[in-house]
């Protein structure tokens, strides 16, 4: 199985766990953990893990040169990234967190333009439009999506959110040309861990372990292990291999999923036309986004 191919299953996989995550931490909070409760016990865990991992399977050092870019990736990919989408998603719904971060694909593409000189092709655009199109049509007509003064001010930390990740994934990038994976990610959450420990410790300290049921700490286990460790090791994997324009158009497959699991969760709609037209939409939009960019004769 050639690089390619690996990267775009990679994608697709920490995809579909991100669109779990949406209904799964919501299960968790605010009812049992805080939102920056939850981030500490995410954030401080996973490091623990991927330190693990790279003394088990990776001999490799930092240049102290590269200790800013890492300390501002965590900033971004883990600090701000995940307490405002944590505390979003505490206070608004599933849907309304996935369709914001629609927005996603676009800041990345500007980013990378601006940043690392990535080409916006008209494929590109037209991969985009497709995307939004179908995560549009998905979620404006469902029936738990309202944006409203209730939810506006968690929406608006879902936005900011979605902006971060953004940076994270063009900043990352030229490390990943440099270092194996887990020597970037170990660095970045080792940093993120201490950025999040002052808003989060308070909180921590109030969670009630005897109250949780079973089905709490299996949600819990599922985000730290499935969502933090394995969806950060596939989405910085993939970058090896790809720009992060294909990367983050694959984030229009998280309303899509992110819908099915809230109807499993939820049981009250189905599978029906518009969802499946929906789908298709975004299939080809990250079709079109993962399409290489072809030299004109002229610029040849």
């Amino acid at each position: 199985m050639n690089k390619i191919l690996q990267a775009h299953l990679a994608l697709l996989l920490a995809n579909i766990i991100y669109g779990a995550n949406y209904s799964i931490a919501k299960e968790v909070m605010p009812a049992f953990v805080h939102p920056f409760a939850f981030v500490l016990m995410r954030v401080g865990a996973a490091a623990i893990l991927f330190w693990i991992a790279a003394a088990l399977f990776v001999k490799e050092k930092i240049d102290k040169k590269d200790l800013p870019r890492i300390a501002l990736l965590a900033v971004c990919g883990v600090a701000v990234n995940q307490m405002l989408f944590l505390k979003g998603l505490s206070l608004t719904t599933p849907i309304n967190a996935s369709i914001i971060m629609v927005s996603n694909p676009i800041i990345v593409l500007l980013i990378a333009a601006w940043v690392l000189k990535e080409k916006i092709s008209i494929s590109k655009i037209a991969g985009i439009a497709f995307g939004i199109t179908g995560a549009v049509m998905l979620l404006l007509f469902n029936k738990k999506f309202s944006f409203g003064s209730e939810t506006i001010t968690c929406d608006a930390m879902i936005l900011i959110n979605s902006m971060s990740w953004a940076a994270y994934i063009v900043l990352v990038k030229p490390l990943m040309k440099k270092y194996n994976t887990f020597t970037i990610i170990k660095w970045v959450f080792l940093f993120g861990f201490l950025y999040v420990l002052p808003f989060g410790f308070r909180e921590f300290k109030e969670i009630n372990w005897t109250a949780m049921p079973t089905a709490v700490w299996r949600d819990i286990a599922f985000v730290v292990l499935a969502s933090t460790f394995f969806a950060y090791i596939l989405n910085t994997y993939a970058l090896r291999a790809l720009n992060p324009s294909v990367v983050s158009i694959y984030i229009y497959l998280q309303p899509f999923i992110a819908t099915l699991i809230a109807v499993y969760y939820y049981q009250n709609d189905a599978l029906d036309t518009r969802k499946i037209i929906s789908g298709t939409l975004i299939i080809i939009g990250v079709y079109l986004v993962s399409r290489p960019f072809r030299k004109t004769k002229a610029a040849k």
